[in-house]
């Protein structure tokens, strides 16, 4: 074959390449990104749970290179707080963001203060261990009292730090978190609508458990959607307690929480492998048909009738502020 033929050959054999690229498949394509809400937002529809990142089980090193794996790759939304590990989860996150990784990441963390200066308190500590001088989305935490709305809202409250911390640069959006009862979250919302307030997201446990045990789904996303209020989804696996029932899979977990009006589902990465599940999952999702979901929630029925794989909705093993009650000011 002279040089000639070879090239042609070579030319076409890279156009039938090209017609069925390796970056097509579903492990290699991009992540999907969704709107967060009424911000305008583009998040990417997988987020990076903080606390395991910090986790002693979880080396640092780990960690930073987990985080930065996943921004390389289109992940976007990092999520953190400030009492997860004693402030080394965001620790750990500020030194993953260094070197220009903060500018790929739409970086989230809440704070538990009540009071206007617990509050500031916190979100300065934030700040420097993230190592940034704005956070993109501020929440108020464990939003699982009936009283946390009218503290937070009150007249020295959380929410006037938080306004103007705003007006300072600091914080971008605000949003508020919680995983105990959907009619707290609720009251949450309707505080802050009579405060002439609407948050630009709210994050709540959204998965196949739920679905049929005191449910957020029902309850709660539907005044979210109504008001165009960014959905943040957690526990998809119930913290892995959901598996442990051996109704569903990890996959299935996270493609069910994708399924419904999410901007995004947050799922907590310990290792490389974990987070290549998350992402080979948000890469290659399909809306599911209404008979998988039929299945799904079939599957799960008798096992979530009791809530027995929701510890964070019939315990307070979830509960970090239950257990230290001073983080709220």
């Amino acid at each position: 074959m002279d040089r000639r033929d070879f090239l042609k050959k070579s030319a076409v054999m890279s156009f039938a390449a090209s017609l069925h690229p390796q970056s097509s498949r579903a492990t290699d394509g991009p992540i999907p990104h969704r709107v967060l809400g009424r911000t305008g937002e583009r998040v990417s529809m997988v987020g990076i749970g903080g606390y395991h990142l910090g986790a002693p089980s979880v080396e640092e090193q780990d960690a930073i290179r987990i985080i930065r794996t996943a921004l390389d790759n289109g992940v976007n939304f990092l999520d953190n707080c400030w009492d997860y590990n004693n402030g080394v989860s965001e620790e750990r996150m500020g030194k993953a963001l260094r070197d220009g990784y903060r500018g790929k990441a739409f970086l989230m963390t809440k704070i538990d203060g009540r009071t206007k200066v617990a509050a500031a308190q916190q979100l300065n500590e934030s700040l420097r261990r993230l190592q940034t001088d704005h956070i993109d989305l501020l929440q108020f935490h464990e939003v699982i009292r009936e009283t946390d709305p009218e503290r937070i809202f009150a007249s020295g409250g959380g929410m006037e730090a938080v306004l103007e911390a705003k007006k300072q640069g600091k914080v971008r959006y605000i949003g508020f978190t919680g995983h105990k009862s959907p009619e707290i979250h609720n009251k949450m919302l309707e505080t802050a609508f009579a405060h002439n307030f609407t948050f630009d997201a709210v994050q709540t446990p959204l998965n196949v458990m739920d679905a049929h045990y005191d449910s957020f789904e029902k309850k709660t996303l539907p005044i979210l959607v109504e008001h165009n209020i960014g959905v943040l989804g957690m526990k998809p696996m119930g913290d892995k307690i959901i598996l442990e029932s051996k109704t569903a899979t990890p996959v299935e977990c996270l493609r069910y929480a994708m399924n419904l009006p999410t901007s995004v589902v947050i799922t907590g990465c310990d290792s490389m492998q974990i987070l290549q599940q998350a992402l080979d999952t948000a890469r290659s999702f399909k809306p599911l048909t209404k008979q998988e979901v039929a299945s799904l929630l079939e599957k799960t029925s008798s096992a979530a009738s009791k809530g027995e794989f929701e510890k964070y909705k019939t315990s307070h093993n979830f509960d970090g502020t239950y257990q230290n009650p001073q983080w709220l000011g």
